[in-house]
């Protein structure tokens, strides 16, 4: 019997999904232990280190947040990115290059990971309901609409300070974009470049980000995408019944109102092979 996927997630060169059973699944690159997820059970939420395309990237780490507040982590561990064993109460998670955060129900964050930019260094937070990881930097939203950020910003990435009424955010490489309580999208980061022009959406849903480039899910389930299109990672103007997308380094997964998934771009290591998504994990590994 076919699952639904209830939620996706795109790293460097993996994807990632969890299926209405609570299983997850996992195809592309797994050289580092990012898809050792097949034991993996009672997940709500799965997160993909976001890491940028370059000739010295490539090793990544999945997240997993189960419906008891307690978070999975496994994958390239080389800065402590998946030490998440002692928490709990956990609401939301996301995954960085070498960083994991977590949001708490009691509005607070966790992280663990690579402290040398900064992006780990939220303690301090207070009121979160939603996070995003990029590269080196992390944001966050508080219950009152407004955003926060720390790490490097070299290219004004972290320059959130003055949005509000957003309800979601997402991080890539070197931009964040955010959604607004009226279905619009404001970006801080490389405004030269084109995976910050989302000025003119409308209607939006869901975004996300990844290495060059932006995607979002409108209310009518059609899909924007915007920046680097080298690897095709930006075809989705035929997607139809789109209900959350999650843009990797240089790929996109979408998933539709069916539970079933769809993916354009780079297919180098498998990363866009997500037909399997459905099928039971239970009768495909044993457990």
């Amino acid at each position: 019997m076919a699952e639904r996927v209830t939620a996706v997630a795109a790293g460097r060169r993996h994807s990632v999904c969890v299926r209405s059973d609570g299983w997850v699944r996992a195809v592309g690159n797994g050289a580092a232990g990012e898809r050792d997820v097949d034991r993996w059970g009672d997940i709500i939420a799965v997160a993909a280190g976001d890491v940028h395309t370059a000739t010295n990237t490539g090793r990544s780490h999945t997240v997993g947040l189960r419906s008891d507040g307690t978070v999975l982590a496994t994958g390239w561990d080389g800065d402590g990115q998946c030490q998440v064993l002692a928490w709990g109460q956990v609401v939301a998670i996301a995954a960085g290059w070498r960083r994991t955060v977590g949001v708490r129900a009691d509005g607070t964050v966790l992280a663990v990971g690579r402290t040398a930019e900064g992006g780990c260094e939220v303690g301090a937070w207070r009121e979160v309901v939603a996070i995003a990881a990029g590269d080196w930097h992390t944001v966050g939203v508080r219950a009152d609409g407004t955003a926060i950020a720390s790490g490097a910003s070299r290219r004004g990435q972290c320059d959130v300070g003055g949005w509000r009424e957003v309800t979601s955010v997402a991080a890539g490489y070197l931009h964040t974009v955010g959604l607004t309580k009226g279905g619009h999208v404001v970006a801080a980061g490389r405004h030269s470049s084109p995976e910050c022009d989302v000025a003119g959406w409308v209607d939006v849903v869901a975004v996300s980000a990844g290495s060059y480039h932006t995607v979002a899910v409108r209310a009518d389930g059609h899909v924007y995408a915007v920046g680097a299109n080298d690897h095709g990672q930006c075809d989705v103007s035929y997607w139809r019944d789109i209900v959350a997308v999650s843009a990797g380094s240089t790929h996109t997964l979408g998933l539709r109102a069916d539970g079933s998934v769809t993916a354009t771009g780079n297919n180098a290591d498998g990363q866009c092979d997500v037909d399997g998504f459905t099928v039971s994990a239970r009768s495909s590994s044993a457990r």
